[in-house]
């Protein structure tokens, strides 16, 4: 497997060789999305809570008689039915929405992703990102000329330089390789993985 190198510019320069068994495996979408999903499940807090029909503030005055109104019997009104009552099944402040994925799968799904990326030509190679300072603008401008307005680097190293030029900038994610997650390699347009954090990636993945 071959992926395109480029230069400061943008263009590809040429090609290096990446390992098939992290950038060269068939798609397999529902792996993929079970991947991420879990992924999206495991980062929710779960701090959410609802009131259930005993802690809901109401009155416990019967709203009216029993007989002869015509109307359906009620006796207060915290009862799930009303309008402002309390919830039948309410959610609780410990709710747990993690979900386990093994560690097989998840390398198996990562490296389908970085493999499906390639193909579609939103993948490629550079041979190293740094910036002199930690300017925004001069890392704005670096990616501008390289024609990239969405981007997410995998570096083999992220000094403070490089760190705080990107923190700042909407489109644009820096992360070392046991940072990258598979949720930003699909939402980013343009994914750019240095050639030591290549090596990184295929020890940590095949």
């Amino acid at each position: 497997m071959q992926i395109e190198l480029l230069n400061e510019q943008g263009q590809a320069a040429s090609k290096v060789d990446a390992p098939d068994t992290v950038f060269g495996r068939d798609y397999n979408e529902a792996l993929v999305h079970q991947v991420v999903v879990a992924y999206q499940a495991n980062a929710r807090q779960g701090t959410r809570a609802q009131k259930d029909r005993a802690t809901v503030k109401h009155s416990t005055k019967k709203p009216w008689r029993q007989k002869g109104t015509g109307r359906a019997r009620a006796g207060m009104t915290s009862s799930p039915l009303w309008r402002g009552g309390g919830r039948i099944f309410p959610n609780s402040p410990d709710e747990n929405f993690t979900q386990k994925v093994n560690k097989k799968m998840y390398r198996a799904g990562m490296a389908a992703i970085f493999s499906q990326l390639v193909r579609e030509g939103r993948l490629a190679v550079v041979d190293s990102l740094t910036v002199e300072s930690p300017k925004t603008k001069v890392l704005a401008q670096k990616f501008k000329a390289m024609g990239l307005d969405s981007v997410m680097v995998i570096a083999d190293e992220v000094d403070e330089n490089l760190y705080l030029a990107s923190r700042n900038l909407a489109n644009v994610l820096v992360v070392e390789p046991r940072y990258a997650d598979p949720l930003s390699l699909v939402h980013y347009k343009k994914v750019l993985v240095t050639k030591a954090a290549m090596e990184q990636l295929k020890e940590m993945l095949a």
